[in-house]
Formats: structure tokens, C-alpha cells, sequence
């Protein structure tokens, strides 16, 4: 098998709650290999290429504006199925429902806001990593 590489991003409402150092050491602990970090304080331009896909959807703009908010650790990390293993290990989108044991599950909750706070973010596919990678790391 191949080493892949996604894109791994810690949202703002991660970094302010100071939980950017747990979520990546849970990704180091899984076995994955951090290969890039930055911190980013994430411009429209950036997130409108990042979201492009979610232009005119009900929780596109809310969400531009919470990514807006604060700064964004961006992050690469690679492995074998680095892309499905992360997203395993970050679980439901919806914090609530996430399973126990996973960022989400463990670390997130629903604040009642117009956008879900979800703490992190990775790529769903080899391809949109390697294009998000281009995006945050160019």
C-alpha cells in the first residue's frame, strides 16, 4: 500500500479552547506522521477556495464566518489510510451523536449555533487532499 496524506485542520473554536496539542497528539497516537503545522489566520479568499463546493448551501456563509473567527492549525499528516483513519478518529460531524472515544465524541458538543462547531476538519478523498493541501500549504 501507498502512504497517503490528508489534510487535517484544527477550527478555531478547537485552537481557542487550547485543545490544537490534544487533538494532534491523538492523530500521533493513532500512528500517523506529522509532516507539516502551521498556525493560520484563514482568509475568505482561502476558505472560499477551500468550501468552493458549498457556495450557495444554507450553512455556507455562517460557516466562512466561524472559520473566520480565529486562527486555524492546518496540518499534514501521512500514513497507511491516513485519510480514512483520521476521519474514523474525528467521527460524526455532529458532535452529539459522535461516538465516545473520538475527537468529536469526546471533545465536541453542540453550542446551539448557527454553524456546528465540530473542532476539526480532513479531507474525504485522496483527491481533495491533495487539492486542500495545495490551499493551506501553497
Amino acid at each position: 500500500m501507498s502512504v497517503e496524506r490528508t489534510l487535517v485542520l484544527v477550527k478555531p473554536d478547537g485552537v481557542t479552547r487550547g485543545l490544537t496539542g490534544t487533538v494532534l497528539a491523538r492523530v500521533e497516537a493513532k500512528g500517523y506522521k506529522l509532516v507539516e503545522l502551521r498556525l493560520v489566520n484563514a482568509t475568505r479568499e482561502l476558505l472560499e477556495q477551500h468550501y468552493a463546493e458549498h457556495v450557495g448551501k444554507p450553512f455556507y456563509e455562517p460557516l466562512v464566518e466561524f472559520m473566520l473567527s480565529g486562527p486555524v492549525a492546518a496540518a499534514v499528516f501521512e500514513g497507511q489510510r491516513v485519510i480514512e483513519g483520521f476521519r474514523s478518529l474525528a467521527g460524526s460531524t455532529e458532535p452529539t451523536a459522535a461516538a465516545p472515544g473520538t475527537i468529536r465524541g469526546d471533545l465536541g458538543r453542540d453550542w446551539g449555533l448557527k454553524v456546528q462547531q465540530n473542532l476539526v476538519h480532513g479531507s474525504d478523498s485522496a483527491e481533495s487532499a491533495e487539492r486542500e493541501i495545495g490551499i493551506w500549504f501553497s
